[in-house]
């Protein structure tokens, strides 16, 4: 059997972040499925905005296209706003998937209702839009912020305690059965929580992983008939002159 590349796009610049992703994802594939956790070479730090999702979609659509001419079967992309994943599919020839998408899918199969737990108040309003999306608004009882900024996560100590406390609180005041964690910089804390708190708890980068895996192993991709298609060559200009689809 041939060996299958998924690659995790961190769409974010920050390294250390990458490699928690990375290994969040390798842990969950089967034998014969090697994960390439990338970061772009362009784009902000951490995204907690509309302003940074825009900003990061460049560098991301150039991991996308580095990785169709590594031979990749199939992308994650990790960030829980899914920045550029309609721009994604129209590029890649295997499928594309979000991870706020794909653990919402996910906890949905697990009860009548879930909880997110994100990190920034302000991006609260994102997530009920992308549950609207994806029609999972039915099963999502809740979005709750902790209040850490993305890149602190990493540097706060209270962090996973924080995270901890806070999806104990969303599953009290919704009653929810399952918790996503509404961040990737949260995919090493999965575990932990699920003991502490009781519930299934979902990390996008695992769920999304094992989806792409799960569609490339099915021989499906995203169909290029109409709105996926890829994209009519013409001229960029600019800073995006790169981008130009030829």
């Amino acid at each position: 059997m041939d060996e299958v590349l998924i690659t995790v796009i961190n769409p974010n610049t920050t390294e250390s972040m990458t490699a928690t992703i990375g290994k969040a994802a390798a842990a969950v594939v089967g034998p014969g499925t090697t994960v390439r956790a990338v970061t772009p070479a362009m784009g902000p730090a951490s995204i907690e905005s509309h302003y940074d999702e825009a900003l990061a979609v460049p560098g991301l659509l150039a991991e996308i296209e580095a990785g169709e001419r590594a031979g990749s079967a199939g992308y994650v992309i990790a960030c829980f706003g899914d920045p550029g994943l309609d721009a994604a599919r129209e590029l890649a020839r295997g499928p594309v998937v979000g991870i706020a998408e794909a653990a919402m899918r996910t906890a949905s199969y697990l009860g009548r209702g879930f909880s997110v737990v994100t990190t920034l108040g302000r991006t609260i309003g994102r997530a009920e839009d992308l549950a609207e999306h994806y029609g999972a608004a039915r099963f999502c009882r809740g979005i709750h912020a902790c209040e850490i900024p993305v890149l602190e996560l990493e540097t706060d100590p209270a962090a996973r305690e924080r995270i901890t406390e806070a999806c104990a609180r969303a599953v009290a005041e919704d009653g929810s059965d399952a918790v996503v964690l509404g961040c990737a910089g949260m995919a090493d804390l999965c575990a932990h929580i699920g003991r502490e708190i009781g519930v299934p708890v979902v990390d996008g980068v695992a769920a999304a992983t094992r989806t792409v895996e799960s569609l490339v192993a099915l021989g499906l991709r995203t169909g290029d008939r109409g709105e996926f298609a890829r994209p009519p060559a013409k001229a960029y200009t600019g800073m995006l002159t790169d981008f130009q689809i030829r």
